[in-house]
């Protein structure tokens, strides 16, 4: 949390400066407060979309699993299905419970960011950061040494692209 825009500003430019790309730093203010040079939050952080279509993925692919498993234990009458049919329908059900979940999961907001709303409303700015493991200490050093009291919220385990 940085104390206000002004503040924001200043470690925009240091961590620019520190060869970190612009499209890995983001920015979370009160409505209205940061101005339109400055690199906002996009919508898959400020709401909960990629969380609820995980969950939805996993509970519609159980879900098609037990539906697969059951049409082939009890097939319509006059139809053979083969151990295939499991497959299909499991990820049928992983596709829609994904779609669903994250349709509803989109209009609301990231819970891991409530504890700090309080505080984006008192006017303070939240600033979040991507960068590979490698440089966590070196960037945490260098805005310590602009803000010492600054609060590192700590790091998020990271996410593979295409397991």
């Amino acid at each position: 949390m940085l104390p206000n825009v002004k503040a924001a500003r200043a470690e925009l430019d240091e961590l620019l400066l520190a060869r970190i790309e612009e499209r890995h730093i983001h920015f979370m203010a009160k409505e209205g407060t940061l101005p339109d040079d400055m690199p906002d939050c996009n919508f898959l952080l400020r709401t909960d979309l990629v969380h609820g279509a995980k969950l939805g993925i996993a509970i519609g692919g159980i879900v098609g699993l037990c539906a697969g498993v059951f049409l082939v234990a009890f097939p319509p009458e006059g139809l053979t299905l083969r151990t295939m049919t499991i497959l299909l329908v499991m990820l049928g059900g992983a596709l829609f419970g994904g779609w669903a979940s994250g349709m509803n999961a989109a209009a609301v907001p990231n819970k891991k960011l409530d504890q700090y709303s309080e505080r984006i409303e008192q006017g303070q700015v939240l600033m979040m950061v991507d960068v590979p493991v490698r440089r966590m200490k070196e960037i945490e050093e260098m805005i310590a040494k602009r803000h010492p009291d600054f609060n590192f919220g700590g790091e998020e385990p990271p996410m593979l692209a295409f397991p």
